[in-house]
């Protein structure tokens, strides 16, 4: 199963920190490479799987339409492409080049991570606003509804949001701001499905572009990325994407994708057009997407919480460990195992045993942010149960 790695000469990695990119995100359903397979054997004009991609997307999310994209980042890039040309075409052919152009990205200060490069990749100038005062313990919120509408203006050409459970301050409240001036809110939602409630919570809270991974917790293919919201934002994002080097006399573009378009000729390439998705990518993750809305979620949460337990159960046998199971937080939507080691006990300090189990053949991969604490976690949403056993071997041969 693993020959085509061990081939290169490349170490498999036994996945207990989650959907992480940088370890592969999740295992790409059966069902979906099959799909792709069947998709590899016959050609097909992009934009109308897009069109056909954008009403299953709609009926998913609640939103007017919806888009494939390149990951969740390459949606942030088409969403802030789109936020700010719109349907102009002299503007589409400029970016990133925003001069004389509304490029502004209004952002909560807190809300502000290295992925929103994306948002700027396409030309946009982040103006962030608010405090980190709430961490000093003044009480003071992070961010008040009037610095919001104190920071929108004629260069504004959008509102962005990390969708986060202690995001501050509430989405809806955003929505309201942003709407009020006539300005769109794009939502970073990339890791938070599921619970699949999230693909409309989102859109119901007023946002007008939000994206989603397709290669997390979905388990479509890891390059794809969802994007819903809009319908004139899709159509400025598919017109900024899709190969449009096409002659003006025969460019048909799909009705239900491109409809409202302006009249004036084939928009040139855009600056979202390296940010291609393969057919077979689009169909691979239109099956996930059907599969994840049929999964018993109850089962789901049992299997992740009785996995997280055994290992928590394991691992607090060693002398020196203490272990909690918590139920999702931050970037996790599964019960995570948190694991505590008492440094002065183990023969191992925390960072030299994730090291350790890092450089195993095959490599473990426990979740790392808190190792200069003497923390790290097990996440169980991408372990089976025999890699979860594996795991708890591992860590107990290290600090035995």
């Amino acid at each position: 199963m693993t020959d085509v790695y061990e081939s290169l000469g490349v170490s498999t990695v036994v996945n207990a920190a989650g959907t992480k990119t940088r370890i592969g995100g999740s295992l790409i359903r059966e069902e979906a490479l099959e799909a792709m397979r069947e998709a590899a054997t016959a050609f097909v004009l992009l934009s109308d799987l897009q069109a056909a991609a954008s009403e299953r997307i709609a009926a998913v999310t609640g939103a007017e339409a919806g888009y494939v994209t390149n990951g969740a980042a390459g949606a942030l890039v088409l969403a802030a492409a789109a936020a700010i040309a719109r349907d102009d075409r002299s503007v589409m052919a400029r970016l990133p080049d925003t001069e004389g152009v509304a490029d502004e990205i209004v952002m909560p200060r807190t809300h502000r991570t290295g992925y929103d490069h994306a948002l700027r990749t396409a030309g946009a100038t982040i103006v962030d606003v608010g405090t980190n005062d709430p961490h000093i313990g003044t009480g003071a919120a992070e961010v008040e509804p009037w610095e919001l509408e104190a920071a929108i203006g004629e260069e504004t050409a959008a509102v962005a949001y990390v969708a986060k459970t202690y995001a501050e301050p509430p989405l809806t409240v955003v929505t309201d701001v942003a709407h009020d001036h006539d300005v769109p809110v794009i939502v970073d939602a990339a890791a938070e499905v599921p619970p699949v409630e999230n693909f409309h919570r989102f859109v119901e809270a007023g946002a007008d572009l939000v994206a989603f991974s397709g290669g997390k917790g979905v388990r479509g293919p890891q390059t794809t990325g969802i994007l819903a919201g809009r319908r004139d934002l899709i159509r400025s994002v598919a017109a900024q994407n899709l190969d449009m080097h096409v002659s003006a006399d025969v460019w048909d573009p799909p009705a239900s994708l491109f409809g409202d378009l302006p009249a004036g000729g084939v928009p040139r390439q855009g600056v979202g057009r390296p940010l291609k998705v393969g057919k077979e990518e689009l169909v691979g993750l239109l099956r996930a997407l059907e599969l994840f809305l049929e999964e018993d979620r109850e089962l789901k949460r049992a299997e992740w919480r009785g996995r997280a337990e055994r290992v928590a159960d394991g691992l607090s046998a060693i002398d020196g460990v203490t272990t909690r199971v918590t139920a999702g937080q931050k970037t996790s939507v599964a019960p995570e195992v948190v694991v505590d080691l008492d440094e002065s006990r183990t023969p191992l300090t925390c960072v030299e045993l994730v090291r350790a189990l890092r450089a195993e053949d095959p490599r473990v991969f426990v979740g790392g942010d808190d190792t200069a604490d003497g923390r790290f976690t097990v996440n169980p949403m991408c372990l089976t149960d025999e890699e979860a056993g594996h795991v708890l071997d591992r860590i107990g041969a290290h600090l035995a």
